[in-house]
């Protein structure tokens, strides 16, 4: 009986990969460019799989971005192979020297080859700082929030960071300007990294944030104003 239940639940998974090749997954992308603009803010994009490897991963969403996204289609985009694996050597039209980074669920990634599934963020991004390196992936602990007008709400902004021994570790980023739609707005984060912020207007919003103690990637919140 084991066996046959083993069998089973082979032949499921196998089906349901074999559909999400066929059929594709929606992701989420977001891209910085290589002046640190928000170029792609959390936006949903149908995933095939267009490097033809046999899986959905992360260099998939990337190309499906620019396919959907960018003026120049698909060729605003290119990764190839090189000494230390598969890497970007374009991103939204920018050679950058090939100074690039990218996370997944705002978690380091280990490759471009890293498998991706249904609702999965990814977020690129070019190194603005060619010199010291000091370009800080950032994020909010919240992708999307829902709230009302005039209704004050919280978010928290974190960086990527390590601890003693090199483990990876979310650290709070204060004295941040909450930016909305690019606009500065009157809202800094405190010293946990926490900013409250009141929208008065209903609408749809692209939140993220700017530091002049850091060179922050931008973080990306939707805010949807009801």
């Amino acid at each position: 009986m084991k066996k046959w239940m083993i069998i089973l639940v082979a032949t499921l998974l196998l089906m349901l990969c074999t559909s999400a090749l066929a059929d594709g997954i929606e992701a989420y992308v977001s891209i910085s460019d290589a002046k640190g603009e928000l170029v792609m803010a959390y936006e949903k994009v149908l995933v095939t799989d267009l490097d033809e490897d046999g899986a959905l991963t992360i260099n998939d969403a990337l190309i499906a971005a620019h396919e959907q996204k960018h003026p120049d289609g698909k060729d605003a985009f290119i990764s190839e192979k090189t000494e230390y694996g598969i890497s970007m050597v374009k991103l939204w039209g920018e050679e950058n020297g090939g100074s690039f980074g990218y996370y997944l669920n705002n978690a380091s990634a280990w490759s471009l080859l890293d498998p991706i599934v249904s609702e999965d963020h990814v977020k690129t991004y070019a190194f603005t700082d060619l010199e010291m390196w000091s370009d800080t992936y950032a994020y909010f602990t919240q992708d999307a929030v829902t709230v009302k007008a005039g209704e004050a709400f919280e978010v928290k902004l974190c960086a990527a960071g390590y601890d003693a021994n090199w483990n990876p570790v979310p650290l709070s980023v204060a004295n941040a300007v909450m930016m909305i739609d690019g606009v500065a707005a009157d809202a800094m984060t405190d010293a946990e990294g926490v900013a409250v912020i009141t929208v008065m207007e209903t609408g749809v919003y692209v939140l993220s944030a700017a530091s002049t103690d850091m060179t922050l990637v931008p973080p990306v919140c939707i805010v949807t104003v009801e």
